[in-house]
């Protein structure tokens, strides 16, 4: 039985039966591809697992009464020359598909790359521009100080004293 089939006899999640394969170190067997193939004695024992998770019993100190160590995984034999181009076809396209992903992120990363450099010229231009206003700022504030103060010193002569409003005296705002 696969691994959604011995789920639903036992009432629990797929990724369920998984981590308690992994967690309690169970040798199961294994398919072809590389899914868990469960016996009835499988079934038994993962039966009991559940029975004490229900209990109360925390997953790493449940105890697997019955264990049988298996070796290795099912494989199919190949004895057709046409799978065994297949097998070579698809190992050919896996390494195509990573030689592209690195293609990829290389191409990616430099344009990332120009990015960045064209954000810091733009830092280094607005810099620039900032310090020629800064520098033009200071050359006319130098050039209209003295009417600034004579300005300043005449507003504060002709200043009358300002009237409260009636709301304002009373809060005393």
């Amino acid at each position: 039985m696969n691994t959604t089939a011995v789920a639903k006899l036992l009432g629990v999640s797929s990724s369920t039966i998984q981590r308690w394969v992994k967690q309690l170190d169970l040798h199961m067997q294994r398919n072809d591809l590389g899914h868990y193939s469960f016996t009835e004695d499988d079934i038994k024992l993962l039966a009991g697992i559940k029975e004490q998770v229900q209990n109360g019993v925390l997953l790493q100190e449940v105890t697997v009464t019955v264990q049988r160590p298996r070796k290795g995984t099912v494989k199919g034999q190949l004895e057709n020359k046409d799978t065994e181009k297949l097998l070579s076809k698809v190992s050919y396209l896996e390494s195509r598909l990573e030689e592209k992903a690195d293609n990829v992120v290389s191409y990616q990363l430099l344009q990332h790359r120009r990015e960045i450099e064209e954000l810091q010229n733009e830092v280094m231009s607005l810099t620039d521009r900032i310090e020629a206003l800064e520098a033009s700022q200071i050359h006319t504030d130098q050039h209209h100080a003295p009417e600034k103060k004579l300005v300043f010193e005449q507003s504060t002569l002709l200043k009358r004293p300002k009237k409260r409003k009636l709301i304002s005296s009373l809060f005393g705002f």
